[in-house]
């Protein structure tokens, strides 16, 4: 258990793979956060919308979009105290476009926004939330119990991580939103107290195999006196499912680029000509021929500059290993069919290249 532990975590580690690796992760909290509370976009659409960097089209693509630009902008404040204002501006940005009111967005509910958790079958109240004029002080509280480290009893990380996702949907601050932020909250902690490797993995893609278990280790907290010992085993039973997901994941990531070292390995020039983003890339398009890439979308994957994609993408046509064409003001990047034989090529053409000029002087050598 040790040795895959330890696996694992040069993997992720690798400096050449781990961002590509985080964004996905976020990708895939993004996209599960926002449809385990209505979203209805399907993952490859949702997925190409962030990877491309476009804007969403309606609400659903939006909840995705503001889930995901919430969950970076989490992995810059890891390490801040949590503060209500902290907590008002992530709900804001999770929110943003896809409220009936939109003056909701980063503000706890009013008096007058009365909620009840009900069961949605026979219209059975399950929980009614602190009144609003608790909310206030409740949400310092909160802040408080996350931002406090030498506690007695001392509280393990992890839990009080999972304590805060539960008191903060327990409350439902606000009018919608409460299930994003909670989780959101769930990061956060848990990252700020050092249980960095849960930025690789997506607890909301287990949590949406079994919504009916979620909320009933809410309910049964509720009707059991508030022992939150069903959310707590709940959550952790949510965090090792997820955590075996990413070896699988591993694995599989393992696997393909063995495939693609495989088609490179008689292309010793190529190989050496491209670097691991531009790799990274060629192995998704041998998996997905004809898939489109942009600029921005290579940009956000890899967690560089620009200038750095743009160069990148244009060496790939240079190569004759992409095409690019104009798709409204951005360009389109497409693999093609192909993309095998291409390689080839490609491997043939540096070499031919490398032939015609002296290596040591690089002069051009007579025919």
């Amino acid at each position: 258990m040790v040795l895959i532990a330890t696996k694992l975590v040069v993997r992720v580690a690798n400096p050449e793979q781990r961002d590509s690796y985080l964004i996905r992760s976020l990708i895939e909290e993004a996209i599960n956060s926002s449809q385990l509370e209505g979203a209805s976009t399907t993952r490859q659409v949702a997925k190409e919308m962030l990877r491309q960097g476009r804007r969403p089209r309606d609400k659903s693509e939006t909840m995705i979009f503001n889930n995901f630009q919430a969950m970076r902008s989490i992995s810059e404040r890891v390490g801040e105290p949590l503060t209500p204002e902290a907590i008002l501006k992530l709900h804001s940005v999770l929110t943003r476009d896809t409220l009936d009111d939109p003056t909701a967005a980063g503000r706890l509910r009013r008096a007058d926004e009365h909620i009840d958790i009900v069961d949605h079958r026979d219209r059975r109240v399950l929980h009614v939330p602190p009144h609003a004029d608790e909310l206030p002080a409740r949400l310092e509280r909160l802040c408080d119990v996350a931002n406090a480290r030498d506690t007695d009893p001392f509280v393990p990380p992890i839990i009080r991580a999972i304590l805060l996702h539960f008191a903060l949907a327990h409350d439902h601050p606000f009018v919608d939103g409460n299930g994003r932020v909670a989780r959101a909250l769930f990061y956060w902690s848990a990252l700020s107290q050092g249980y960095w490797l849960l930025e690789f993995v997506s607890i909301s893609s287990i949590l949406k195999k079994a919504p009916a278990q979620y909320a009933r280790a809410y309910l049964f907290t509720e009707t059991d006196e508030s022992d939150v010992t069903y959310f707590l085993i709940h959550q952790l039973e949510t965090i090792v499912a997820a955590m075996d997901g990413l070896h699988a994941y591993l694995r599989r990531k393992a696997g393909e680029t063995k495939v693609v070292e495989a088609i490179l390995q008689s292309s010793a020039r190529l190989r050496e000509r491209l670097n691991h983003r531009q790799l990274a890339l060629l192995r998704h398009a041998l998996r997905h021929p004809k898939s489109a890439y942009t600029i921005e979308g290579h940009r956000q994957n890899h967690a560089v500059v620009y200038q750095t994609a743009r160069s990148d993408l244009l060496q790939l046509v240079e190569l004759g290993l992409l095409s690019k064409r104009k798709a409204g003001q951005a360009f389109l990047f497409e693999a093609p069919a192909d993309l095998n034989h291409r390689l080839e090529e490609a491997e043939s053409n540096l070499q031919w290249s490398s032939a015609r000029f002296d290596p040591l002087t690089g002069a051009e050598l007579e025919s």
